[in-house]
């Protein structure tokens, strides 16, 4: 797959739970040869909150009212963790005016029985333990806040405030959507961070398993936020995956 900035080629890239920042390695490579639309998640990082937005469900018909208001067709859908979630339940609705689908080390389903946790809860470690978990490399996910900018602070603040609000109870899952991945009829690649401890890589291959003819692939070196961590790998599969499963 070849393309410029220009290019009628489309990546809509969902950001996980974290949120991205405006300058990112990642939106660099996939912006090199796709046109990227990377918008804030509302109620995310200092993007307006709805009254009426408190479900996953309300992101996706959000995402999909977008893509109809701007008119967009044939669009790569790209979403990590939290943002795979979304992307899913986008893809499950309509794939009217999507292409391919990617998910990243996505939440959103549960596998295993009542009795067992599938997904770490963020909200019941220490950061510092968490990063650990998160990341092949701890060190890219540790913050010093206390020499953040006061906006950053207050952005990640209000990420991990929407997080609770979108995925608290059931927690980030919805108990319908593996039922239902089996209406997502597009090329569907599923990419996993190898090195992720908030989820188990059984977890990632039971998703793609619910999937029909979806695609599972380790990222090395990375954990639930692999393209953080391996930004260049991240896009070049997704870039490769289109190529080859474009008609």
């Amino acid at each position: 797959m070849t393309a410029d900035p220009a290019s009628s080629i489309v990546v809509l890239f969902l950001h996980p739970e974290i949120g991205i920042e405006p300058v990112s390695p990642v939106l660099d490579q996939l912006a090199s040869r796709t046109r990227v639309l990377a918008p804030i998640h509302p109620g995310f990082g200092r993007s307006e909150q709805p009254r009426s937005f408190d479900t996953v469900d309300d992101l996706a018909y959000f995402y999909l009212d977008l893509l109809e208001q701007l008119d967009l067709r044939q669009i790569i859908v790209v979403g990590v963790s939290l943002g795979g979630w979304i992307a899913a339940e986008i893809a499950i609705k309509s794939s009217e005016r999507l292409s391919h689908l990617v998910l990243a080390n996505a939440v959103g389903i549960k596998v295993g029985d009542r009795e067992t946790r599938d997904i770490v809860d963020i909200y019941a470690i220490p950061e510092s333990e968490y990063v650990q978990l998160a990341y092949f490399n701890p060190a890219a996910g540790t913050h010093d806040y206390k020499t953040m900018p006061d906006a950053q602070v207050l952005a990640a603040a209000r990420n991990r405030e929407a997080t609770a609000r979108y995925a608290w109870s059931p927690y980030m899952h919805d108990p319908k959507l593996r039922g239902r991945l089996h209406r997502i009829r597009i090329p569907t690649l599923v990419l996993w961070g190898a090195n992720d401890r908030i989820l188990s890589e059984p977890y990632g291959r039971a998703y793609c398993a619910a999937i029909t003819g979806a695609r599972f692939e380790l990222i090395e070196r990375a954990g639930h936020f692999p393209h953080l961590e391996q930004p260049e790998i991240f896009a070049d599969r997704i870039f490769s995956f289109v190529e080859e499963t474009s008609q």
